[in-house]
């Protein structure tokens, strides 16, 4: 063989070996397996307790305000009824 032939053909199995070599390093298999799974699977639980932790809060808060709401109007009821009670007693008391 020629001095230029064995050359070329050095690098011709030296760019072969880099080409197989950084493909090689490039076709590693990407988390698309249980792995994967088991990380969506925690980040699809972690958004489902949040949305039920909201839901849970807004209900609280909604309950609150409802019974602060009617406790309120069932406190200014209640004066009310008393005051017209007592008023009604002390005009019985005075008449005959």
């Amino acid at each position: 063989m020629h001095r230029n032939t064995k050359q070329q053909l050095s690098a011709l199995v030296l760019g072969a070996a880099l080409a197989c070599t950084s493909t090689l390093g490039r076709s590693q298999p990407q988390d698309t397996g249980a792995k994967q799974d088991m990380k969506s699977a925690g980040h699809e639980t972690k958004d489902a307790a949040q949305d039920a932790g909201h839901g849970v809060k807004q209900g609280t808060k909604k309950a609150y305000h409802a019974t602060k709401r009617t406790t309120k109007k069932v406190w200014h009821k209640t004066k009310d009824t008393t005051k017209g009670a007592v008023d009604g007693g002390k005009e019985g008391a005075h008449q005959p």
